[in-house]
């Protein structure tokens, strides 16, 4: 079955899944024997309570979001969960940002197994992805142990599934509507964008390369009139709808199936799919510096309109059997995203000042497609051994396909009026109509990993033995191969400027092509077009858990790390490919120590050496071209960063409901790696690339709490506090690529020196708060009113450059309510009003630039654009 053949395809497997790579510890502080009185009992690990007290007990540092918290905050999907935890939040578009670290310093597992991005500008998959209807609890690990991959420095994410404690189904329906968004005329979407084949997906199979060239290597192919007519599928029109409100529906099954005298067979079924309209409207511009005695000035200056209509989908199938020391589980997840984006841009790029009244469109589609197979097991063969193993094979592809690209003026060329309504003027010829076409497939991912446990000396009167030992193996395999092409509409004589709406554009180009006005042809660099990316990752690690006594808990690791990563590629007009070997070995320590005081209070100290891997697009050998010329150079030859990472917490539970914590956190970050923005080296457009400093250095304090209002007044017993916050600084030694890059020409004459400046990425602040009323009718049915508050401080989006000051992504304020109802026993209600505040969203040059600006306007903004307020209504049934 080919994935490309999939729409809403297949599956999620969960099952009871014992994470194979943590351990968790427990402690039990001086609890009183009652001689004849034995009591027993079973938690459920997904309530609030049952995760907070995993967390009192644990060795290491882990947060985690239960399924309980999940439903009462109101939260969809995986991404949101994630959002509510100390440290953690989300930035438009580049996903989790932990401790005010971008999201190339986070690493994601899905049940223990290592998961590849299906999006080559993200570290992991878009975790709004992921329906929260099958996940158990969101474990986040802020401290690193030698049985997590070496890729650590925010935080790893591990996504365990639904354990299956009881049989039920349930569907839920959602409609949501937003302020900016919903019922708004004239909302653009491509052409049968909207219709069926728009909504399964299977839009892109029109977008792709057509057969002439599909399969063969650029050489200025020439499409004849009749290949140019017939061998491109889709259309440039775009169709004008009225956006309609955001739908989704999910249908969720698990069953339990008795297998022998004491065997279970979990089953697990989940269907989701959503679509979702999304409108943003705001600033798109650049600028750039002249040298020294010249003014900081606009590049760009661009008013941006934005429309898209996004199709989440996944089917989610699990199995999972359990008899007595025996667990296999079979986990598939297939995982769907389709987006369909209207762009345009009015206004003034690559400094043409006079020619303010250019317009450009982009009409894309953005397709990504991820099928992750898992098989994982554990045997406990005794008390003191216990083998796990598991292994995963993922199939991920993200495509552009077809991505058009059409520029023209707003002025009639014969009259000199502005032109009203769709209507542009253009004539063929240049760079007005482009074709490009972007693939990063999967040749092969798996994933795997073993682990055998040993438990030494006597456990006495203890839950756990003094000595625990482990000693496995995990690792992966990503092989991806990159297609980046370009067909461009060229004319055989000098084109007349003409007037055309720009959303039917189709019958005007199909005239031109069978005229011989118009024809097609393959203008991709035979060089460039195609690269191949390599990483092998192979590691193997020993833990020795110490607990000399009921109040020690020490875990001593070791892990080794052999990363070998190739790159081939060719550079511009190359003959031969470069083999770029990045070879490098690891050893990685790791110590958590945690002592009780006493069995209300936790003081935790924690080491570790690890390793951060850039994003794929930072490290793709290519030149990722947008129409605004604001284009992404990716670097081959950037480094892994290597991190030194310190925390010392206090924790402090008075009760089983709340907690109160302190960490102070430090970490030191060897060629830590950072976006930068600067104007081409061509003198038209601007460049975004990546470089690795020589070194940051980071230090901070994480304050969390969670307190029933109870303790303040009998009367507000129903309600909870929970907030948390991080604050933090960051220096950065620059390395001789960045300084040869921000540094002014003109410095060598005037001895003046860089400011000095903080991480890109990294927030000065985070903070996270949410306040919650429950409440019970006579009929024991719960009511959960949460009022949730984010934000954080202002940023670094990307250095600057030549005169610049940096970029600066400025705090946004979100408050959202959310309502959860039980009806009835069956019944449940889930409303939510989000971003109420509807801030605007931000990214400023900053006001330290080393030259005078004059700004178009007097406007400093790189982008914005505001969200609005979405109100979202679910219904659920659950049998």
């Amino acid at each position: 079955m080919k994935i490309n053949k999939l729409s809403i395809a297949v599956v999620f497997l969960s099952g009871s899944m014992f994470y194979a790579q943590e351990t968790k510890q427990d402690t039990i502080i001086k609890e009183k024997k009652i001689d004849g009185v034995v009591i027993q009992g079973s938690s459920n690990k997904k309530t609030e309570t049952a995760v907070l007290g995993e967390q009192k007990k644990a060795v290491i540092q882990k947060q985690a979001v239960s399924a309980e918290e999940i439903s009462r905050k109101g939260i969809s999907n995986v991404e949101q969960g994630l959002t509510k935890v100390t440290g953690i939040t989300t930035v438009e578009g580049r996903g989790l940002f932990v401790r005010g670290l971008e999201e190339r310093y986070n690493y994601l597992l899905i049940n223990g197994l290592g998961s590849p991005s299906n999006n080559p500008f993200q570290k992991i998959i878009a975790l709004k992805q992921f329906p929260t209807d099958v996940v158990g609890k969101l474990n986040i690990y802020k401290t690193f142990n030698s049985n997590l991959y070496g890729d650590f420095a925010g935080a790893t994410f591990d996504i365990e599934t639904l354990t299956i404690d009881k049989a039920f189904s349930k569907i839920e329906f959602s409609i949501g509507v937003n302020t900016l968004s919903t019922f708004r005329n004239n909302f653009k979407v491509a052409e049968g964008a909207d219709g069926m084949n728009g909504y399964l997906g299977l839009n892109s199979r029109d977008r792709r390369l057509p057969d002439e060239i599909r399969n063969a290597r650029p050489d200025n192919y020439k499409f004849t009139p009749d290949q140019s007519l017939n061998s491109f599928k889709d259309s440039w029109n775009v169709d004008n709808v009225k956006s309609m409100p955001n739908t989704s529906i999910g249908f969720t099954t698990a069953q339990k199936v008795k297998m022998g005298e004491t065997g279970n067979l979990g089953i697990l079924f989940s269907l989701n799919q959503g679509s979702k309209f999304e409108y943003k409207d705001g600033d798109n511009n650049q600028f750039k510096g002249q040298g020294k005695g010249s003014f900081i000035e606009n590049m760009n200056f661009l008013n941006r309109k934005q429309y898209n209509y996004e199709i989440e989908s996944s089917v989610l199938l699990g199995l999972g059997y359990k008899n007595k020391g025996t667990n296999v589980n079979l986990n598939a997840i297939y995982l769907q995203n389709v987006n369909n984006i209207i762009e345009d841009n009015y206004g003034y790029k690559d400094g043409q000042v006079l020619n303010k009244t250019t317009f450009f469109r982009t009409n894309q589609l953005d397709v990504s497609r991820f099928l992750d197979l898992q098989l994982t097991a554990s045997q406990k063969i005794n008390e003191r051994h216990q083998l796990k193993a598991g292994a995963s094979y993922v199939i991920n592809n993200y495509q552009q396909p077809d991505r058009k690209i059409i520029e023209g003026n707003r002025i009639d060329p014969t009259t000199g009026t502005f032109l009203s309504g769709s209507n542009i003027a253009m004539r063929y010829g240049g760079n007005n109509i482009i074709r490009q076409y972007l693939d990063v497939d999967s040749r092969f991912y798996g994933s795997a990993f073993a682990e055998y446990q040993l438990a030494l000396g006597e456990k006495g009167d203890r839950k756990d033995f003094p000595i625990q030992i482990a000693l496995g193996y995990n690792g992966f395999s990503d092989f991806r191969k990159t297609s980046y092409r370009f067909i461009f509409g060229r004319t055989a004589t000098s084109s007349n400027s003409f007037v055309i709406n720009v959303d039917t554009p189709q019958d005007t180009f199909n005239a031109s092509l069978r005229n011989g006005d118009l024809y097609y042809q393959e203008g991709s660099d035979i060089s460039q077009f195609y690269s191949s990316f390599y990483q092998i990752i192979n590691g193997g690690y020993a833990n020795v858990n110490l607990k000399p006594n009921d109040s020690w808990d020490i875990l001593l690791g070791a892990r080794y790390e052999n990363d070998m990563t190739l790159i081939r590629y060719s550079e511009q007009s190359a003959e031969t490919k470069i083999d770029l070997d990045k070879n490098k070995n690891f050893f990685l320590p790791s110590l958590s120590v945690k002592k009780a005081l006493n069995n209300k209070n936790n003081l935790r100290f924690s080491f570790s050496k690890t390793v951060t891997r850039p994003i794929l697009i930072e490290t793709m050998p290519i030149t990722y071209i947008n129409p605004d010329n604001v284009n992404i150079v990716g670097n081959p030859e950037i480094k892994n960063s290597e991190n030194y990472n310190f925390d010392l917490k206090w924790e402090y539970f008075p009760t089983n409901k709340e907690m109160f914590a302190v960490n102070l956190f430090a970490k030191r970050i060897d060629n830590a790696i950072e976006r930068s923005l600067v104007a081409s080296g061509n003198a038209t457009g601007s460049t975004i690339t990546f470089f690795n400093a020589k070194k940051a250095d980071l230090f901070g304090i994480e304050l969390e709490g969670i307190l029933s209002l109870g303790r303040i007044s009998e009367s507000l017993r129903s309600f909870t506090l929970g907030a948390n916050a991080t604050i933090m600084h960051s220096n950065v030694e620059r390395s001789q690529d960045q300084l040869n890059m921000e540094r002014p020409d003109w410095f060598d004459q005037t001895g003046e020196t860089l400011r000095k400046r903080g991480l890109q990425g990294a927030a000065p602040y985070t903070i996270n708060a949410d306040l919650k009323y429950e409440l019970k009718n006579r009929n024991n049915l719960a009511h959960t009113f949460s009022l949730v508050y984010n934000v954080s401080g202002s940023k670094i989006y990307a250095t600057g450059g030549a005169g610049t000051d940096n970029y600066y992504e400025k705090p946004f304020n979100q408050i959202d309510f959310v309502y959860q109802g039980q009806l009835t026993k069956n019944w449940n209600v889930k409303f939510a009003v989000q971003n109420i505040l509807d801030s605007k969203y931000k990214i400023l040059i900053g006001d330290k630039n080393y030259l005078p600006t004059n700004f178009e306007q007097g406007n400093n903004t790189l982008t914005n654009y505001y969200r609005g307020t979405t109100f979202n209504l679910t219904v659920g049934y659950t049998f």
